[in-house]
């Protein structure tokens, strides 16, 4: 564990666990490394440098009022990337990190890059539009915004319900994980909270998946209540050369979280940067 100083002067801090060559893990929103808790043991069990990162605003990383956008998140991964000379990485992102991992390929390419990962991820482009009819309504953001506004901590406990799935029958998610889910967004700094909701639903990442050249693997659920599969998962496989799109039947957006879901994923990630 340590941190790294950015070019601007804030601290994000990392996890590193085990050795060989690197997996980095970027977390989704409202979240942080310890997100990929499960995920980072799995490789650095089997042979790999497991790293995560707490993304700025998020967890025991700088907690400054703005530089909430895409260009800086990627810049901080190529911070982080430069000060720990990672190379042959593979990139694995969730959700919001998707857009992040994207925008460091768009900005930085892929000369330290060997594959790409992206989980139930927000790329090409979130919200909803007349060249994006699957997309989500901007109300939707705005609600968002105004939930975190009014009372975080009620928020994210009830926000909880949809991210993990714990709304449909049968489904797997423990008490657990929705509390992990709330500690770790009660980590993030309201301000944000606020202005990732404009970023993630604003943001055009279509420039940026053009630019993929390594192996990719898209893995979504397809009752992802969070980020529509339609919008997202489906659109990206048809724009990243070559993308390998693995669709979970009834799976939430929390996939490697919840119970069952998982196992299956780790299996896949495993496979796959084993290859």
């Amino acid at each position: 564990m340590g941190f790294v100083k950015t070019r601007d002067g804030e601290d994000l801090f990392y996890k590193d666990w085990g050795a060989g060559d690197p997996v980095v893990f970027i977390h989704g929103w409202p979240l942080n490394a310890d997100a990929w808790e499960d995920q980072m043991r799995m490789v650095a069990m089997n042979g790999f440098r497991g790293i995560a990162h707490d993304r700025r605003g998020h967890g025991r990383s700088s907690q400054p009022f703005t530089g909430y956008d895409f260009d800086t998140f990627a810049d901080d991964l190529n911070d982080l990337m430069e000060h720990l000379d990672l190379r042959n990485a593979t990139l694995v992102a969730h959700s919001m990190g998707g857009g992040e991992l994207a925008r460091y390929i768009g900005r930085h390419g892929t000369g330290r890059v060997s594959r790409a990962v992206l989980l139930s991820a927000i790329p090409p482009l979130m919200l909803h539009g007349p060249g994006n009819p699957e997309g989500v309504p901007a109300q939707v953001f705005e609600d968002i915004k105004k939930g975190i506004l009014a009372e975080r901590s009620q928020y994210w406990i009830d926000a909880s319900e949809g991210f993990f799935g714990a709304n449909r029958p049968g489904n797997k998610v423990t008490r657990g994980n929705r509390e992990a889910f709330w500690f770790m967004a009660m980590q993030e700094n309201i301000q944000a909270g606020v202005a990732c909701v404009d970023a993630f639903a604003r943001t055009d990442f279509t420039d940026d998946l053009r630019a993929f050249d390594v192996p990719t693997m898209i893995v979504h659920g397809d009752d992802d209540q969070i980020v529509p599969i339609d919008a997202t998962g489906r659109k990206s496989a048809q724009i990243i050369p070559n993308a390998e799109l693995k669709v979970y039947e009834g799976a939430s957006h929390g996939i490697a979280m919840v119970p069952g879901d998982k196992e299956r994923f780790n299996r896949d990630l495993l496979e796959f940067i084993k290859r």
